[in-house]
């Protein structure tokens, strides 16, 4: 087989996968469980579209302008991994509220330490996971399972969305701000309980043990965070005000759970972040898993993923908003 019919092939194969991972807005993982996967990929499979198109200009073949134009498909796939195309240039700096989303990992990096960065931030709104409720906590922070939100308004009323026996868990709080009332809601889905050994490949022999191990691993999380979502969403659908929608989705963007959490809302990131958006460092691999959405009506002035600290295996996400 010729080169030329080999490179073809190839890009055509990293097309239909890529093309595959915006199938995700509508196919759940109950229906077809694998095609989650891709979303994980998609950074790597952009970067090899990319490196086989520069190829095609390099020969100065014709078809790559096929591949050229076929790039602008994949637009807004990239901006939710890195985006240079903040829309916030000309609006008002002056915010009304700040936000910030913190996956802690229970304190384990030093809870103190946590407490103090998230206090020197003064945030309006505060929505932590994976935070051992079962200590003493004041009574001004709403608390569930390993979730919690802390704000200086009042709150109207609260509601746990997922109730049955899963880690995942997810409320949403209604809170006057100034007179406008704001729906809250703090997701935590399912988590998947990896551990950094089932990436190692160093056993050729068992490589395909291991890639089995890992799809029967988060297969079955992938289709729990389908039915916790169908329960969130219906705090956003059914909700009288608008809403910000935040915390550790477990999923990558362009996945399943990034199209249908954020149906009808807009990425902060998107529309107000700048650079990297990658929230989870610990496996040494670009993993953007923690978010900020928000209604139209609540304009995004600022995005930040503050990875000068590392308090968790996570990031701090914070965003600052007007209130239309």
């Amino acid at each position: 087989m010729k080169f030329r019919q080999i490179l073809l092939f190839s890009h055509i194969t990293v097309a239909v996968l890529l093309l595959s991972t915006l199938g995700n807005a509508w196919v759940p993982p109950n229906f077809v469980g694998y095609l989650n996967f891709l979303s994980l990929g998609f950074p790597y499979l952009i970067s090899l579209y990319i490196i086989l198109t520069l190829i095609w200009v390099v020969k100065k073949e014709k078809i790559a302008i096929a591949f050229l134009l076929g790039t602008l498909l994949f637009y807004n796939p990239i901006r939710r991994w890195i985006n240079f195309t903040p829309k916030t240039e000309n609006l008002k700096s002056v915010r009304d509220i700040k936000v910030i989303t913190f996956n802690v990992k229970y304190g384990d990096f030093g809870w103190e330490k946590v407490k103090k960065y998230i206090s020197d931030q003064d945030a309006d709104i505060i929505l932590v996971q994976e935070k051992d409720t079962n200590r003493a906590l004041r009574d001004d922070m709403v608390k569930y399972p390993s979730v919690i939100l802390k704000t200086k308004h009042k709150i109207i009323r609260q509601e746990e969305l997922i109730t049955d026996k899963s880690r995942g868990n997810s409320f949403y709080a209604d809170v006057d701000i100034n007179g406008k009332i704001v729906r809250i809601i703090n997701v935590y889905l399912e988590p998947f309980r990896l551990q950094k050994s089932m990436f190692k490949f160093d056993d050729v022999e068992k490589e395909g043990g291991k890639i089995n191990t890992l799809l029967s691993h988060m297969t079955p999380t992938f289709k729990a965070h389908e039915d916790q979502i169908k329960k969130i969403r219906k705090a956003v659908d059914l909700s009288p005000y608008p809403v910000i929608l935040a915390g550790d989705f477990n999923s990558v963007p362009n996945s399943y759970e990034y199209y249908n959490l954020g149906k009808d809302l807009q990425d902060a990131f998107l529309v107000a972040g700048n650079g990297s958006s990658s929230s989870f460092h610990d496996y040494k691999v670009p993993l953007r898993i923690d978010y900020i959405f928000s209604s139209k009506s609540i304009i995004p002035l600022s995005y930040k993923v503050d990875n000068s600290v590392k308090l968790s295996d996570h990031y701090p996400v914070i965003a600052e908003f007007l209130l239309n």
